[in-house]
């Protein structure tokens, strides 16, 4: 599912704020932190089923409001980490989003069953002779 397509960047909200760490005084006097939310439970661009999907898979990322809020604050600039948080969001949306495949339970084959039990054989042959008479 392509997500990039939806309107989806109409419901971001950004809140910037100054980070912290290495910088210098670049770090003291620009606001490069980014917290990027999206409220999933009053979104229009996805269905009631995806909500659900998105808030139970989600779950220890979104607020009891339902809100998903991702922090980036590793890049020196503002521009970059809306970048970042805006990527980080599509995937983690996207993974999210993805059906697990179903496993088909299947029977090991006639054929295998007997290389199996030769195998076994003949290491329990091999054991065998290293006994003492």
């Amino acid at each position: 599912m392509k997500l990039s397509g939806l309107g989806l960047g109409k419901e971001f909200q950004f809140k910037t704020s100054r980070s912290g760490g290495a910088g210098g005084q670049h770090v003291n006097k620009v606001e490069t932190k980014v917290e990027l939310s999206l409220d999933i439970s009053n979104s229009a661009v996805f269905t009631e089923a995806q909500k659900q999907t998105i808030l139970s898979k989600l779950s220890n990322r979104i607020s009891k409001e339902g809100v998903l809020q991702i922090t980036v604050d590793s890049e020196r600039s503002q521009f970059r980490n809306k970048e970042i948080a805006i990527i980080r969001l599509y995937d983690l949306i996207e993974e999210s989003l993805k059906r697990k495949k179903y496993r088909i339970p299947t029977k090991p084959s006639r054929a295998s069953k007997r290389k199996r039990i030769k195998a076994k054989k003949i290491l329990s042959e091999k054991k065998e002779r290293r006994k003492k008479p």
